[in-house]
């Protein structure tokens, strides 16, 4: 019940919407009563030419003993008593149908909006989490949530139900009917109830279970359709086609099994309704066949009482199925609120002091840090280093040794696990998070491009930029020669991940966005490492221009490319093992200077000597 108290806050802001939609169904079923007490006036007044010309009664309400006649609802002209039925009973079905949507679109708009609301709050959440989150949760996952999970949940709290208040009102009118018309015979029939409503509640447990597997099911299904589309060049390259076909099939299979598993559980409240129904509707023929013999009963009150009865099927049939659609909605918003709970592991201190502009330096104070999720993993240990404003600093050594990690800490993607990292002198943790990533600028060496425009992916950097101030970016980048050579110019689609450019070309993206967002503070993380000669020296030509004026940590496996950089830190085994200029490095006899020589060697030299 926990998840649905959650659901429901969703909906308090539209709550006139759901008070004017249940007046609107509770009309819907009180029209299915008349037309009950209609049908029992037709058999047991209109349809008898002997019948005694005395007021038409309807019904009695409880407890006052005051009846309600036929007469008392229609026009005063109308003195024929077939004429006043026929009346009646368009009356009553035009009601019902002005009611009944009414009522269904001021349901679904009440739904849709609070589902589109949790939707927008989980997408939000996700996004403000940091990379841990994203390390143990697999995107295929996060987007099966997201969007199926959640539409289970918007099938149940739009038009299913509008469906359980329709049929839930209907239940109650055709309820009172039939107690109305004979009481002890309603306690009878009733009787068989317990034995459809008990039984559709213990499934509707596992229904919710069978849910919860049959959505990870499809999460995985999606996971493997996202990596497989995503990676689709890696796969051809190794000809892992049928490889993926498998692991797909599996995993449809699986999901296969799970979704009949909750349809044979859907499926069995209908069956047991139609024949405890079929079990009532015998028994009382054949008792209504002795009593209206014996004068007891007349065909008019269990004319509508069976009608009535015969009714009321259909919507405890349909009350039961929607059950089970409620405990699936249920299922699938457990993973969503356990999204929504998990607790962002970056964030802002309350109170947390903003950076207005960044001034002195960034200093790494005994830093050290492990990745949560490996603690027997890499770790980086006793790191010491200062970075003054203005400065260009670079960062090289093997791969692994942890450069990057080290790099990610200044923007806080990590959270540092002993030692402090400091901004202006200031702990990064104690400053606001996203006054303190507005002042770092990055440009990574895999380039991530969204499929929109050109223009929109440099705009990225600053969304309310001119389209002069694009353009102005894309010059100092060098990118505007190629961009305005595309078939739409600035406009023109670049494609999922800028695949429509080449490596180069999307690096010059990447650092226009950079230009544009103009921050003091850079990271360029192998930023030149996949290109050819001639790209590279087109990228270093722009990376020059965005890094003037500007603190600068690049990070670099190509040594020719920070020959210029004011202090060279050389980082190996998670630790600093050697800091200075080039000069002073290429000649100390340590790491440098052996991938310095490992560098500018012949590839035969290097394997052989």
């Amino acid at each position: 019940m926990k998840e649905l108290g959650r659901l429901l806050r969703y909906a308090l802001p539209y709550w006139w919407a759901l008070v004017a939609a249940c007046l609107m169904m509770a009309a819907v079923g009180a029209a299915h009563g008349m037309t009950a007490l209609l049908v029992g006036q037709v058999f047991g007044r209109a349809l008898k030419p002997d019948a005694p010309d005395t007021p038409v009664d309807l019904f009695t309400i409880p407890f006052t003993h005051k009846t309600v006649f036929l007469e008392q609802l229609t026009p005063g002209w109308i003195s024929n008593v077939w004429t006043m039925i026929a009346y009646m009973i368009l009356v009553t079905f035009f009601v019902q149908g002005v009611c009944d949507y009414l009522g269904n679109v001021l349901i679904n708009y009440a739904g849709l909006s609070s589902v589109t609301n949790l939707r927008q709050r989980v997408f939000d959440k996700v996004l403000q989490h940091g990379a841990q989150f994203y390390e143990t949760h697999s995107t295929g996952r996060l987007m099966s949530s997201i969007m199926l999970d959640i539409e289970k949940i918007q099938v149940a709290s739009s038009s299913m139900l509008a469906d359980f208040l329709r049929q839930a009102f209907t239940t109650i009118f055709l309820l009172a009917v039939i107690i109305e018309r004979d009481w002890k015979l309603a306690v009878v029939s009733l009787a068989v109830f317990p034995f459809v409503l008990l039984p559709t509640a213990r499934l509707g447990k596992r229904v919710r279970r069978t849910t919860r597997r049959a959505q990870d099911d499809a999460a995985e299904m999606n996971q493997i359709l996202q990596e497989s589309l995503s990676g689709q060049q890696v796969v051809k390259s190794f000809g892992a086609e049928g490889y993926e076909s498998g692991r797909f099939r599996q995993a449809a299979r699986r999901f296969l099994r799970s979704s009949l598993r909750y349809t044979a559980q859907q499926a069995v409240a209908s069956p047991l309704i139609q024949f405890f129904g079929a079990v009532t509707i015998v028994v009382l023929l054949g008792y209504a066949r002795d009593q209206i013999k014996a004068g007891a009963m007349d065909l008019k009150g269990f004319t509508s009482f069976m009608t009535a009865l015969l009714m009321l099927f259909e919507p405890v049939k349909r009350l039961t199925g929607i059950y089970t659609i409620f405990q699936q909605a249920l299922g699938a918003s457990q993973k969503v609120f356990e999204y929504m709970t998990q607790e962002e592991d970056i964030q802002s201190k309350p109170g947390a002091k903003r950076l207005e502009r960044f001034e002195r330096s960034i200093v790494f104070d005994d830093v050290s840090f492990r990745y949560p999720g490996s603690p027997d993993g890499f770790l980086l240990h006793s790191i010491n280093l200062e970075v003054k404003a203005g400065e260009i600093v670079a960062l090289v050594g093997p791969s692994g040794a942890g450069k990057t990690t080290l790099v990610n800490l200044a923007p806080r993607f990590q959270d540092v696990t002993a030692g402090r990292v400091l901004v202006d002198g200031v702990d990064v943790r104690d400053w606001e998070l996203a006054s303190l990533r507005d002042k770092i600028g990055i440009v990574a060496q895999d380039t991530f491009l969204f499929n929109d425009s050109a223009a929109n992916n440099i705009r990225y950097g600053k969304r309310d930029a001119t389209a002069e101030m694009v353009r102005q970016a894309a010059r100092d980048a060098l990118a505007e020669e190629f961009i305005q050579a595309l078939p739409e110019g600035y406009d023109t689609p670049i494609g999922e991940r800028g695949v429509k450019l080449s490596g180069g070309q999307r690096q010059r993206i990447a650092i226009a966005r950079a230009l544009l967002k103009n921050a003091p503070i850079l990271i360029l993380d192998e930023a030149t490492s996949h290109l050819d000669t001639e790209s590279e020296l087109l990228v270093q030509s722009a990376l020059g221009n965005l890094m003037a004026g500007r603190t600068v940590i690049v990070i670099a496996h190509r040594l020719s490319t920070v020959r210029r950089a004011d202090k060279i830190v050389v980082v190996d085994q998670g630790g600093i093992s050697e800091v200075g200029t080039h000069e002073e490095l290429v000649s100390g006899g340590g790491i440098y200077q052996r991938l310095h020589t490992l560098q500018f060697l012949d590839p035969d030299e290097a394997v052989n000597g």
